[in-house]
């Protein structure tokens, strides 16, 4: 329902109006998640109203003051025992949107001490009803008498003054009566779970019945949060603190890191992941203002790389969005972001340093998010490269254990070209890392920085086939013509041919070729295509001598040796294919449509020329 106005002289300034019912759709579409939060804005009223009685009467004891939950289905009933208001406030507070009571007189000072600043919360209730009762007694008045306010979701609201009999204590009752379809968020049992998952590290006693007969009034929040409490033994502390990980995430973790910033009166846990997960994926942390639940996705708190914590933290001076579902970007997050990023980097120095066996079990599941992070960071780089696990043609070794073994360690600039030379550099004593990986090849070449007595070099083609034995003088003479008849065959391909001998036998050709070569070689084709026109005189300009592939036969492979012998040309030609799609497959690499093409064309006559014989 939208109030009228009544009507302005023309020029003059005029107030908004507001239909709340569209104010209420606004919220629960675009602000609040679920209309279950009404239950958090109630217990955050309910904390800030207790925090400014507490302000008022500091010499009061612990626990004096609580809150108080109550559903049995037909309604719910939050009371707390706060400084309460007075008919002025219920009138400024409860009837103007968007104004809070802790811009009051005397509050606006001091709202640091509040969770809520908005003014908007009691609205959240217009989620799940459509009438709220509000019974208030102010603290600050000795004899003040009790105000009841109801508000209603057509946008009006009564107030009047009650006895003060009629709450004889100090404090602010607010009640609720569920419509019909909102029982999910309303039900006895779901508040008492609501109130416990929004409420658990609360300072101030929460407590919760159903009314049933017998049944007693159980605490929301019996214990303070696991890290404020007091145990025997570091141990026992370190278990309780991994159990408690385990109760919230659902996950037992690695390690428990405590994190501790008292300028920002933040405390906490990350918990180590135990398995991996994919570098893009953020899995959203746990974060409490002053003991009330903010949000249990607020992946802010923490930088991209530190992808293998989860936290759960509680903090006094971190900003909620009016929302109250996430947190205000602002100078006092980015400052507790990196604070808490140095936190995870000391834990992992310390385990570099003293717990070698956690350590080997975090890298082994978190060796990629660790890489991300040495490759910016210099302190984790010195720590850990050298345990870092990489892929070499001695399987899958840290580097400290590879260049022990290899004063030179070549690496491959893309898995392919690895996969491809792997086994026969190792027969010829090479070692070779592959660097085809995210921030591997990087990594490796900043090996030197850790161990100055290391060499690191980019594998080249040349490398390798200098490591290739050759065949002696009359066995190439012998197989010159095949040799020829080969390379003619494969000029398509810009592929040289070449006879050498090399580990392991098994292994009929190798194809060294680069993909900086073949991207070469297909910008030097397009330019010949498009010669004379605009594109050719650009792919012209950028031209170079386009390095030419590599076919190398092994001449301890029984199936080269027959191949070389053969003095057919047409199936020597055949052959030369087929020895050249086979390696092009070993490879590993995508093949080009010729290269498919030529792999079934071989197949095919060397079956036509099989049958011919046998005919």
């Amino acid at each position: 329902m939208t109030l009228p106005l009544p009507a302005s002289p023309d020029g003059a300034d005029r107030a908004f109006q507001v239909d709340l019912r569209g104010l209420v759709d606004l919220l629960s579409h675009h602000l609040y998640s679920s209309p279950r939060v009404y239950l958090r804005e109630l217990l955050q009223n309910a904390v800030d109203a207790l925090t400014a009685r507490r302000g008022l009467e500091p010499g009061a004891p612990d626990g004096a003051f609580g809150i108080r939950l109550f559903a049995d289905g037909s309604v719910v009933r939050v009371e707390d025992d706060g400084v309460g208001l007075s008919e002025a406030d219920v009138h400024t507070f409860l009837a103007t949107i968007g104004h809070s009571s802790k811009r009051a007189d005397g509050i606006a000072e001091q709202r640091g001490d509040f969770i809520g600043q908005f003014g908007i919360g009691l609205l959240s209730c217009f989620l799940v009803a459509d009438e709220i009762h509000v019974l208030s007694r102010s603290a600050r008045t000795p004899d003040a008498p009790a105000v009841e306010w109801r508000g209603h979701g057509d946008g009006s609201y009564s107030v009047r003054t009650l006895p003060a009999s009629a709450r004889p204590r100090p404090g602010t009752t607010v009640t609720l009566t569920p419509r019909s379809d909102t029982g999910e968020w309303t039900r006895p049992h779901q508040v008492h779970a609501l109130g416990r998952h929004f409420g658990s590290l609360l300072r101030h006693p929460v407590s919760f019945s159903d009314g049933t007969a017998g049944a007693p009034t159980v605490s929301v929040n019996p214990e303070p949060a696991p890290w404020a409490r007091t145990y025997p033994t570091p141990g026992s502390r370190s278990r309780a603190l991994a159990a408690y990980g385990e109760e919230v995430f659902g996950f037992a973790p690695l390690d428990t890191i405590e994190l501790d910033l008292p300028a920002v009166g933040l405390k906490g846990i990350a918990c180590v992941l135990p398995e991996a997960v994919p570098a893009g994926r953020r899995h959203g942390h746990r974060v409490h203002v002053k003991g009330m639940l903010l949000s249990e996705q607020a992946d802010e708190i923490l930088p991209e790389w530190a992808f293998f914590v989860r936290c759960v933290i509680d903090a006094e001076s971190l900003r909620p969005t009016a929302s109250r579902e996430s947190l205000y970007e602002d100078d006092t997050l980015a400052a507790v972001r990196d604070a808490l990023a140095e936190r995870l980097r000391e834990w992992i120095a310390r385990a570099a340093a003293s717990d070698p066996e956690l350590l080997g079990r975090f890298l082994q599941a978190h060796h990629l998010a660790v890489k991300s992070l040495a490759v910016h960071d210099d302190e984790i780089l010195r720590l850990l490269l050298p345990w870092l696990p990489f892929e070499t043609t001695d399987g899958h070794t840290t580097l400290d254990e590879f260049a022990r073994t290899h004063r030179t360690v070549l690496v491959t600039s893309s898995v392919e070209e690895f996969r491809q030379v792997a086994a026969i550099a190792s027969a010829a004593g090479l070692g070779v890392v592959n660097g085809g990986y995210t921030y591997d090849r990087e990594l490796v070449h900043r090996l030197p920085e850790i161990r100055p007595e290391a060499s690191v070099a980019d594998l080249d083609p040349a490398t390798l086939t200098a490591h290739l034995d050759p065949v002696d003088r009359e066995t190439e003479l012998a197989a010159s013509a095949y040799l020829a008849l080969a390379r003619d065959a494969l000029a398509v391909f810009d592929c040289d041919v070449a006879l050498r001998t090399f580990h392991p036998a098994s292994a009929p050709a190798l194809l060294v070729d680069s993909r900086e070569a073949r991207h070469e070689r297909t910008r030097s084709q397009l330019a010949r295509e498009q010669e004379g026109g605009l594109w050719g005189d650009i792919l012209g300009a950028l031209r170079q001598e386009a390095p030419r592939a590599q076919l190398i036969l092994n001449q301890l492979n029984p199936l080269v040796r027959t191949a070389v012998a053969i003095d057919e040309p047409e199936l020597a030609r055949t052959s030369a294919e087929a020895l050249y799609g086979q390696a092009a497959l070993l490879s590993r690499r995508p093949l080009r449509p010729a290269e498919s093409s030529l792999i079934n064309r071989s197949f095919l006559d060397l079956l036509a020329h099989a049958l011919r014989k046998d005919s």
